[in-house]
């Protein structure tokens, strides 16, 4: 079986593209699974690191704005895709796969197209409750249209095509136990706090965090702080970060990274994780009962990322915090109350796992397998 995965842009288009791409490998030995994902993008370190091979295309997705550069952007844009739906043609035809999986990013929508127009079956999964631009103008096409919500089946013209599986994450999520990430990470009995706000990273969140850490070295470093900077602010975090008078090289309680590699150990290990809500953060925190501090993106289409916090905080999982009201004073507030209350966080993790689709990698699996199985025949 020849399988492709099409996806990128973010770790949660790409994560969960893995996810099921590990299930399928280890179901059918001796399967080919290639990747198709953007240049420039989380998925030239992601893919590879996998152990997968990626097939990159050029350009860049489509401008929400009326600008007139916006209108400009849009133009190429557009003449990209046309360029990737070829390039899309001539990968496909080389690799003869039985089924194309698609997650969303701009990389998708040229594969799944270019995928459809040949005769190989497709799929398209869609992580949010309501569905970006890339999945709309995909569905259309797809034989398959995967969706975490059943609420999302009215946003489809082809609800009949419609199925709910919830968010694929990868396995370690589940079967990682604290005290086995804790003696990996060598961080010893101290409370561990996490702070990611995706791949590419937040410019208002670094600057809330570099002021968090001067807090918590102002009160001797009560616990290990690993933050993940992203790769928009990698340049510049470190000069903020002694700017407020904290000395990396002297803080080892502090780890601050471009991305976290080690996800499914850093959140078993971790006490309290603070982070933005897209779907698969909000699953991958579910999976592993961390209780969290969510801070929605006020930047994303529709709102989603509230729309999935506030699920996750009225099943008692999570305390949501929205951006224009962040300071770090009162996310570290929010932050010693949970390390200090064992049983809010017990109750808290508790009902974070109840809220966790545990069986969603498989059945994604079983549809790109069925899928391709009607191609083989």
């Amino acid at each position: 079986m020849n399988v492709i995965f099409t996806c990128g842009g973010t770790g949660g288009h790409i994560n969960p593209a893995i996810a099921v791409a590990n299930l399928i490998r280890e179901r059918n030995p001796g399967c080919n699974i290639l990747f198709i994902g953007a240049k420039g993008h989380m998925e030239e370190q992601l893919v590879p690191k996998a152990g997968y091979r990626l097939e990159c295309l050029p350009g860049s997705g489509l401008s929400r704005g009326k600008s007139l550069a916006a209108m400009k952007k849009n133009v190429k844009a557009v003449k990209c895709v046309f360029d990737a739906v070829s390039q899309c043609k001539k990968i496909i035809r080389e690799f003869q796969p039985d089924v194309i999986v698609g997650t969303g990013g701009y990389a998708s929508f040229p594969a799944l197209y270019a995928g459809s127009k040949l005769g190989i079956p497709t799929c398209v999964h869609e992580a949010n409750a309501v569905p970006g631009l890339t999945t709309k103008m995909a569905a259309n096409r797809a034989d398959q249209v995967l969706v975490c919500f059943e609420e999302s089946k009215q946003y489809y013209k082809h609800p009949e095509k419609v199925e709910v599986v919830g968010m694929p994450i990868r396995r370690e999520f589940w079967e990682t136990d604290r005290e086995t990430a804790r003696k990996e990470l060598g961080i010893g009995e101290k409370p561990l706090l996490v702070s990611t706000f995706g791949s590419q990273g937040a410019k208002a969140m670094n600057e809330m965090i570099a002021q968090l850490f001067a807090l918590e070295q102002a009160e001797g470093f009560p616990f290990h702080h690993i933050h993940a900077v992203g790769s928009f602010g990698w340049s510049w975090m470190p000069d903020l970060v002694r700017e407020k008078g904290v000395n990396l090289e002297k803080c080892p309680a502090i780890d601050m990274r471009e991305y976290i590699y080690n996800m499914p150990t850093v959140l078993a290990a971790a006490d309290v994780v603070i982070g933005r809500a897209g779907s698969g953060t909000c699953n991958e925190i579910a999976a592993t009962g961390t209780p969290c501090i969510l801070i929605p993106s006020p930047n994303v289409t529709n709102n989603h990322q509230e729309k999935n916090a506030r699920v996750l905080e009225a099943g008692g999982g999570a305390k949501v915090l929205l951006e224009k009201d962040c300071t770090a004073a009162c996310v570290y507030e929010e932050v010693k109350k949970l390390i200090s209350d064992a049983a809010l966080s017990k109750t808290m993790s508790r009902s974070l796992k109840n809220m966790a689709v545990k069986d969603s990698t498989e059945r994604i699996c079983y549809i790109a397998e069925q899928l391709a199985a009607k191609k083989q025949k």
